[in-house]
């Protein structure tokens, strides 16, 4: 991946600046990758699965080979030969079944990422290992409280995470409502970027890239560069973004239209919260209500500043800084047109978000993000950076916090490092109490929390429900495969 200049990056007031500069194409790639890319087209939308009658049974069959992206043939990682891979419809206390078939070269698995289900056995149980030409069967019991909300599935398999969602593999997985929330329209979008070769395949990532996290050179939007989306004036759509992204931030805005977020991760606010931007963290998601007004607007993803590395890797006056999207990028462009649409209901109340404010904690925990420079077996500086979680890098074969079955704990997460690191507990969602030392006023809960460099963030989790074996980590998975993970067993 080469670094975005100037001309190549996308931070445009609207359509046509993004046709002068990028021929309509509206496109963000890296200088002298060579890919031959094309935008503009109708949104697609990946295959929807429905379970029924409580059951879905499916299976993902992850491969390298020819997938259609960014409007060209290119050979990438895919689950079913889409990508994204196919959208999963459950409901609250749904069985799912998945068949995982690894066609790969290497070992993969399979994480449902933010659902409320067993870590154990062939549930959501991340070390699992599927080994080339191998399959494995996954069955996950959704609880019949099962939060609503916009979740994910992706590989895990430790060491190869990044490369494989930036390859390719990743889908979402929906959650439906009880009451519906009325709207004309809903749409899955699943950003993600990637960086291609000019013929097409996987472009290579750099050490420097792995450790600040790489970003590639073109974002999609469900695959595509710039898709057309089309509505009426007075229309309510609803948005489910997936940031799939392995390390860049999205700040995302879509200016002239009137935006409304229901709730980030598995968190709903107990009524839509109006804003102008939404950012998502890697691996965070949103739910968003977008009532349409007549014109032409840009879904764009504004620059993000998530930290340097200059001083650790010997540069100065801030060398090493990493924006992601440096000077941010065009996702889609809405086109709304025609006659007003009739207006919809009001949006059903949601539930009082549970909160752990007033519950006793059974006990306080810190843990502390940190990089530094590695050393060799000689005790050496090696130049490298270390990654680390309370100063050890992951081992499968070491648990590092262990819970008993329905405590409730409180963590204050700490991060000593240059660089943000986005926080993600499995199985248990976390509710936000403190960050950067400011009190959080109402139940916010998130799956993947963001702590900025040098910052702390203080959470407070129950652990309802299961037992068994899972993992917290930093979600810049780059982080994650170099040992910024650690093991927890809930007994």
């Amino acid at each position: 991946m080469q670094p975005l200049t100037r001309r190549s990056a996308l931070m445009l007031g609207g359509a046509g600046a993004v046709a002068t500069v990028t021929g309509a194409a509206g496109l963000l790639w890296g200088a002298g990758t060579g890919f031959k890319s094309a935008g503009g087209k109708d949104l697609r939308e990946p295959q929807a699965l429905h379970s029924a009658d409580g059951r879905l049974q499916v299976k993902l069959s992850a491969a390298l080979g020819q997938v259609r992206m960014a409007g060209r043939d290119a050979t990438a990682l895919s689950y079913n030969g889409s990508l994204p891979g196919p959208t999963l419809f459950l409901e609250p206390g749904d069985r799912v079944k998945v068949t995982l078939e690894n066609r790969l070269s290497d070992p993969t698995n399979l994480h449902v990422h933010g659902l409320h289900v067993s870590p154990q056995g062939n549930s959501d149980n991340v070390l699992v290992s599927v080994e080339p030409g191998e399959s494995f069967d996954y069955e996950y019991r959704l609880p019949v409280n099962h939060p609503p909300g916009v979740y994910w599935y992706h590989p895990h398999h430790h060491g190869t995470v990044a490369d494989q969602i930036f390859g390719g593999l990743y889908g979402a997985i929906i959650i439906q409502d009880s009451p519906p929330v009325p709207v004309t329209r809903e749409r899955v979008l699943v950003i993600s970027d990637i960086s291609l070769t000019g013929d097409g395949s996987i472009a290579a990532v750099s050490a420097m890239e792995k450790m600040m996290g790489r970003e590639g050179g073109m974002v999609l939007v469900n695959g595509q560069l710039n898709p057309a989306l089309a509505a009426r004036p007075g229309e309510r759509e609803r948005w489910r973004i997936i940031n799939a992204c392995t390390s860049r931030y999205l700040k995302l805005r879509l200016d002239g239209q009137n935006l409304q977020l229901l709730g980030l991760d598995s968190g709903r606010y107990q009524s839509p919260r109006d804003v102008e931007e939404v950012l998502l963290a890697p691996g965070n998601r949103a739910d968003l209500l977008v009532t349409t007004a007549k014109g032409t607007a840009v879904l764009r993803t504004m620059p993000v500043y998530r930290g340097s590395m200059g001083s650790m890797l010997g540069g100065n006056n801030g060398g090493g800084q990493f924006r992601s999207g440096p000077y941010g990028a065009v996702l889609a462009t809405l086109s709304v047109t025609g006659a007003p649409a009739a207006g919809l209901g009001p949006v059903p109340a949601q539930p009082t978000p549970r909160d752990l404010r007033a519950t006793p904690v059974t006990a306080r925990r810190e843990l502390v993000f940190a990089m530094g420079t590695g050393m060799n077996s000689g005790g050496m500086g090696s130049g490298m950076l270390s990654f680390t979680i309370n100063g050890r890098p992951f081992d499968p074969a070491r648990v590092d916090t262990t819970v008993p079955a329905g405590a409730v704990e409180e963590w204050t997460l700490r991060n000593t490092s240059p660089m943000d690191h986005p926080v993600h507990l499995h199985v248990w969602p976390m509710q936000i109490i403190e960050q950067a030392g400011q009190p959080v006023d109402s139940p916010m809960w998130q799956d993947v929390v963001n702590v900025p460099a040098r910052s702390s963030v203080r959470v407070r989790i129950s652990f309802d429900d299961f037992t068994g074996k899972t993992v917290y980590h930093c979600h810049i998975l780059d982080h994650e495969d170099s040992g910024m993970m650690g093991l927890i067993e809930a007994r």
